[in-house]
């Protein structure tokens, strides 16, 4: 085959890519708008209870109307929450699994109690969590690490056990320590693995901040929702609801970016 066949096919494989690349977006944003107008005009039909359910509209003059409930301030607290408890847990995480991978003894005996601690719902340890640290932001963090570390330490200590074994042994016979093979073998191959686990981490590091304002928070988004529950202040608990996810849409985003600016940085070397 020629190289301008090779070149012409390359081609037309990219343009279709592209192609499916636009038609997915477009795809998504249609139902977007159409969920959107399909609420709305149910909502004007008195088919669902505008009250109840809110509207478009509705939740659109509950932001613009931002002075009225102080979003930014609500908006900022949360996200400063999962932000602290999303490094923290991210941190103490590969760290803790740093440490089993280093000591199988230790990995044995931590085994059964990370799989409990796993399967415990964490929302159970709120009560617990604000007699340690107090109610108030350091609890909604704590909840936050408490929902994230367990998934985080089981994920990485996997990839850490299941990296290339036979390059594994090709560095030791070159003389390769314990720390150095670690740094240049087991922590490389495991970037994809770390990136898979952050993307998770965001959203359970999300759903720790929202629970513990449930329980103590006095700001924050969590606290809105719970607030326009308890006045029927619908449309207030809806646009908390749509603002969390598009924060959540945001700071996984973020993560991609960050994915992506790591991967390059790797292949360029």
């Amino acid at each position: 085959m020629s190289k301008k066949n090779v070149s012409a096919g390359r081609a037309a494989f990219l343009s279709a890519k592209k192609r499916r690349s636009i038609f997915i977006n477009i795809s998504r944003f249609s139902i977007l708008i159409l969920t959107i107008i399909l609420w709305e005009s149910l909502a004007h039909a008195g088919v669902i209870d505008s009250f109840i359910m809110s509207q478009p509209t509705r939740i659109l003059r509950t932001i613009l109307n931002w002075q009225n409930n102080n979003l930014p301030h609500h908006i900022g607290i949360t996200f400063l929450e999962t932000l602290i408890g999303f490094i923290a847990g991210a941190t103490l995480g590969i760290f803790i699994a740093f440490v089993l991978w280093w000591s199988s003894f230790l990995a044995k005996i931590a085994d059964p109690y990370l799989v409990v601690l796993n399967a415990l719902p964490k929302i159970a340890l709120g009560p617990v969590i604000i007699i340690w640290v107090g109610a108030g932001m350091q609890a909604v963090i704590v909840m936050a690490l408490a929902i994230s570390l367990i998934v985080t330490i089981m994920e990485m200590l996997s990839g850490f056990k299941n990296a290339d074994p036979e390059l594994q042994k090709m560095a030791k016979t070159f003389g390769a320590n314990r720390l150095q093979i670690f740094l240049k073998i087991i922590f490389p191959f495991n970037l994809h693995t770390l990136f898979n686990c952050l993307k998770i981490n965001i959203g359970l590091s999300l759903v720790g901040v929202i629970a513990g304002e449930f329980l103590v928070s006095r700001a924050g988004l969590g606290y809105l929702i719970v607030y326009g529950g308890q006045v029927f202040q619908m449309d207030l608990v809806m646009t908390s609801v749509i603002i969390l996810a598009a924060l959540a849409a945001l700071l996984y985003q973020l993560i991609v970016l960050l994915e992506m600016a790591v991967m390059r940085a790797v292949k360029s070397k």
